[in-house]
C-alpha cells in the first residue's frame, strides 16, 4: 500500500484511526477462555466490530510472544483474517526490531515475507545497516521510532548535540531521510509530546506519523491533529486499551465498536476542519 492508497482509505472512512490489538489473555472477557483460541476469538470480534471505522490495526508482538508458540500462531491467524476479510486495512507489526544487518534481514523476512504485514516498527539506534534490510520489500514500510510517548523518552531522546543544537530525536528524523523516502518511511511520535509535532513537521513535512498515546495514556487527539496534519492527513493515531477494553463483559465487541465510532466521528470533524474531506 502506497501513501496515496492509504490517504484514499482515510478519506473513504473519514478516519485516521489505528486500533492496537494489544490482546492480554488476563484482560479478555472470561467467557472467551472456553474457546479453543481465546485471544483469536477476542481479536476476531474486535476486528469485525471496528473495521468500519479503522484504517490500520497494530498488534503489539509482546502480547503474542508472551504466550509462546500458541501466541505466535494466534498472531498469524489474526493477520491472515484481516488480510482475507479486510484487505485494504493497513497492518502494522509493532515489534520495535533493530539489529545488525543480517539479523534485520531475517526480521524483515519474518514480518514481510512470512506474515505479510504492511509495516513494522524499527528502532533506529544501530544505524543505517540495521534499518535498510526492511526497505528491500517493495510496497512495505519502516516505521522508525523518533519521539516516543513514554516517560523514559526524556532519558535519551532529548539529549542535545552541542555542535548542531539538534536533539537526538531530531537527528534521527534528519539522518534517516537519507535511507528512504516518504513512500517507505514513517515515524513514531507520541501523542503525549503533541507540542513537538509542529517542530517535527518542519523536518518531515510529507511523511506519515504513527501516533500512540491517545486515550488511556492521556494524549489529546485535537492537539495531535492541529499540530500534525499535513496535506494528505499524514497521521495514523493509535488507540488500544481505550477501544479494545471498553468492556470486559459479553458486550465487549459492541462497546469497542461504540468507542471506535466515537473516535472516528471526532477525526471526521478534524479532517473537515483541515479541508481534507
Amino acid at each position: 500500500m502506497n501513501q496515496e492508497q492509504l490517504f484514499e482509505q482515510i478519506q473513504k472512512k473519514r478516519s485516521f484511526l489505528c486500533v492496537g490489538l494489544d490482546t492480554d489473555i488476563q484482560k479478555i472477557p472470561q467467557h472467551l477462555l472456553e474457546t479453543s483460541d481465546p485471544m483469536f476469538s477476542f481479536n476476531k470480534e474486535i476486528i469485525d466490530a471496528t473495521a468500519e471505522f479503522t484504517v490500520a490495526y497494530k498488534p503489539n508482538l509482546a502480547f503474542y510472544e508472551s504466550m509462546g508458540s500458541k501466541g505466535m500462531m494466534t498472531l498469524e491467524k489474526t493477520v491472515s483474517y484481516i488480510k482475507q476479510k479486510y484487505p485494504k486495512i493497513f497492518m502494522i507489526a509493532d515489534a520495535k526490531r533493530g539489529d545488525i544487518g543480517n539479523t534485520s534481514s531475517l526480521y524483515a523476512r519474518a514480518f514481510f515475507g512470512k506474515q505479510n504485514f504492511d509495516a513494522v516498527t524499527v528502532a533506529p539506534y544501530m544505524g543505517e545497516d540495521s534499518v535498510k534490510p526492511f526497505m528491500t520489500y517493495p510496497g512495505k514500510w519502516v516505521i522508525l521510532l523518533a519521539l516516543t510517548s513514554n516517560k523514559g523518552a526524556f532519558d535519551f531522546q532529548f539529549i542535545e548535540d552541542k555542535e548542531t543544537g539538534d536533539k537526538l530525536f531530531e537527528t534521527v528524523l534528519k539522518k534517516s531521510q537519507e535511507w528512504g523516502t516518504d513512500e517507505s518511511l514513517m515515524y513514531v511520535v507520541g501523542a503525549t509530546k503533541a507540542e513537538k509535532l509542529k517542530e517535527i513537521r518542519e523536518i518531515v513535512p510529507n511523511h506519515f506519523l504513527l501516533v500512540p498515546g491517545v486515550g488511556a495514556q492521556g494524549g489529546s487527539l485535537q492537539e495531535v491533529a492541529h499540530n500534525g496534519l499535513n496535506s494528505k492527513c499524514g497521521l495514523l493515531v493509535n488507540s488500544s486499551r481505550g477501544i479494545i477494553y471498553a468492556s470486559n463483559d459479553v458486550d465487549f465487541a459492541e462497546k469497542a465498536r461504540d468507542a471506535a465510532r466515537q473516535v472516528q466521528q471526532e477525526m471526521e470533524v478534524l479532517l473537515q476542519e483541515a479541508n481534507l474531506l
